[in-house]
């Protein structure tokens, strides 16, 4: 994984559910994790189980994107091969902590306008 998040960094995200009482548009993308098509938008993580709760578009693929749970083991094990790219997180420098209604890819996802 190129750009792993620090446990700094990781320690400033809500745990899981500690954010469920907050609109899917209004809760705070902590982390993006992307590689080629496929995008990951982290609001929680729960540092025990390894676990995030964001947003996910696999592919490209809107119409199946979807709000749910996905590890931190199994994103840092995405590869493309033959030409070993791996999977990126975007860097602090780089990304903004922001609502979700603010990631023109949620909002295409979501259907919002």
């Amino acid at each position: 994984m190129w750009n792993e998040p620090t446990k700094e960094r990781l320690a400033e995200i809500p745990g899981l559910y500690e954010t469920e009482n907050i609109s899917t548009m209004d809760k705070l993308i902590y982390l993006h994790f992307f590689i080629g098509d496929s995008d990951w938008y982290i609001a929680e993580y729960n540092e025990e189980d390894d676990l995030f709760w964001g947003f996910a578009i696999l592919n490209g693929d809107y119409q199946m994107a979807e709000w749910g749970y996905v590890s931190f083991e199994e994103l840092k094990q995405i590869r493309i091969e033959p030409l070993g790219l791996e999977i990126d997180c975007e860097i602090e420098t780089v990304w903004r902590v922001r609502k979700a209604s603010e990631i023109e890819k949620i909002r295409k996802g979501n259907g919002w306008r």
